[in-house]
């Protein structure tokens, strides 16, 4: 059993996030934690995903992401080349007697309380999964009410960019490979999808590597 954090760069349009979860689901891959959101770019979207892989190598992900005509570029963040963070809200109940406690706790944690109220608190903290998990731990014991994660996010160390590299354009022939392969069965269908494959392998050759690979 491994764990790996994918950051996946596609284009910003309805429908791109639920093809590459689908893709996941379809074959029984585990994402433990899935976060998107807007990049530098208005036009593009970044997707960081943590998945479990067991007896499948992570190739077999990233093949099948590759054919997915939106998807731009895929890089593997290692963890110890990359700055990874999740964030946390969760609320604790806390009386007086027990309120010094949990607002140590806080602190010894550098959180922060965002929310009190008379018989709870809620509490906000950033950090690594480590951090995250051993703060939960911690707080398990006041009781905890409720609680939300988001996903992880991550980012390359140094000044390097995922996107320093030109990103690979979706050309009206992708599109049309793409709807090919899909229309047709039998032999125009594998047609449709090696033009597919042929002209994604013309215009961009994508490979899973490390941030400064």
């Amino acid at each position: 059993m491994s764990r790996h954090t994918l950051s996946v760069l596609v284009e910003n349009k309805p429908g791109v996030l639920t093809r590459v979860a689908g893709l996941f689901a379809r074959r029984d891959f585990n994402i433990e934690s899935l976060a998107v959101g807007p990049t530098e770019h208005e036009d593009v979207s970044r997707i960081t995903l943590v998945v479990t892989v067991e007896e499948h190598p992570l190739e077999q992900v990233t093949k099948q992401l590759n054919k997915l005509i939106n998807v731009l570029k895929i890089v593997e963040l290692d963890a110890g080349a990359s700055v990874q963070r999740e964030l946390l809200l969760v609320k604790v109940r806390c009386d007086q007697e027990t309120r010094a406690e949990v607002l140590a706790t806080v602190q010894l944690f550098r959180a922060k309380i965002v929310d009190v109220a008379t018989d709870a608190v809620t509490v906000e903290a950033t950090g690594d999964r480590e951090k995250i998990e051993a703060l939960l731990r911690v707080l398990e014991p006041f009781g905890i009410k409720e609680l939300v994660q988001s996903g992880m996010v991550a980012i390359g160390r140094g000044s390097r960019s995922i996107a320093d590299r030109p990103l690979r354009a979706v050309t009206p022939e992708d599109v049309r490979a793409h709807h090919e392969g899909g229309a047709h069965g039998g032999h125009n269908g594998h047609a449709g999808q090696n033009a597919q494959r042929d002209t994604h392998n013309r215009t961009h050759r994508k490979q899973v590597s490390d941030h400064h690979g």
